[in-house]
């Protein structure tokens, strides 16, 4: 009877959309998930490198479990689940260059041509990469490959302005932060389609957000770091976001309402 009713909740519906609404408070929630993927894979790789793939491959796993159980957005799951996506999905990117040995220039293009067939799958099943139409379980699957191949790109593209193209870590911070604003430029001035813009953006919070995080942790021999240690980076992130997600939670701002759902879905797609 219970795995019945296990298989059961899996296969049932989401019952409105399972993503937050797009607020400022997202963008800086997600920023900071970035910085803890990059600060904690790098402390817990340096640490122990068969615990950190523990963690990190059962962390993730767990997260999807608890995200897909639900039937609606719940902010703790949700964001417990990209901030082990971000600590996955930097693990990844890693593999390929540490691993194989592929450049991060390589990586950068395998990612990004992944996510583009990612894009086309998504689009050609479902008509829409709205994020405001995540409400079947096929969507929802499609949104969270999506976000992990989105992290391993993102955590590719940081690696290699900073070390291959020599730009250190905190001038490409700076860089990623310039480019974020032109899909906010886009859409404000030149009608951009509001869902391209946002996974633009989406891409380039990663590469943002780990940038800073080496910055402050690395040691200036290694890219200008700052030297304060991933450890330390990783828990003053994670204070950042526990604070944040527990003030969402208990404000419930960011869900998604059934009638912004329907006109932000029906401006999206116009």
């Amino acid at each position: 009877m219970r795995s019945a009713s296990r298989a059961a909740a899996w296969r049932q519906e989401p019952l409105a959309a399972k993503v937050p609404e797009i607020t400022i408070l997202f963008w800086v929630i997600k920023v900071l998930t970035t910085g803890t993927g990059e600060a904690a894979s790098d402390f817990l790789g340096q640490a122990n490198l068969v615990l950190a793939g523990l963690i990190g491959v059962l962390g993730f796993v767990v997260a999807m479990w608890l995200q897909f159980r639900s039937t609606r957005y719940i902010a703790v799951v949700y964001w417990f689940a990209v901030t082990m996506v971000a600590v996955f999905g930097t693990m990844v990117a890693d593999a390929l260059h540490v691993g194989l040995g592929l450049p991060y220039a390589g990586s950068t293009l395998f990612y990004a041509a992944a996510l583009a067939v990612v894009f086309l799958l998504w689009y050609r099943s479902e008509g829409t990469l709205s994020i405001h139409s995540i409400t079947t379980r096929k969507r929802e699957v499609y949104y969270w490959i999506t976000v992990l191949v989105t992290f391993a790109l993102g955590t590719a593209a940081g690696d290699l302005t900073a070390t291959e193209m020599h730009l250190g870590f905190f001038a490409s911070g700076i860089l990623f932060a310039v480019v974020m604003a032109v899909p906010a430029i886009g859409v404000a001035g030149f009608g951009l389609n509001e869902v391209a813009a946002f996974w633009f953006a989406y891409v380039l919070t990663r590469p943002l957000g780990a940038s800073f995080a080496d910055w402050f942790g690395k040691a200036h021999s290694f890219g200008g770091g700052l030297g304060f240690g991933d450890g330390t980076v990783t828990g003053v992130a994670l204070i950042g976001i526990i604070a944040l997600v527990a003030y969402v939670a208990v404000k419930r701002s960011d869900i998604q309402r059934p009638f912004n759902t329907v006109s932000a879905l029906s401006a999206e797609e116009a």
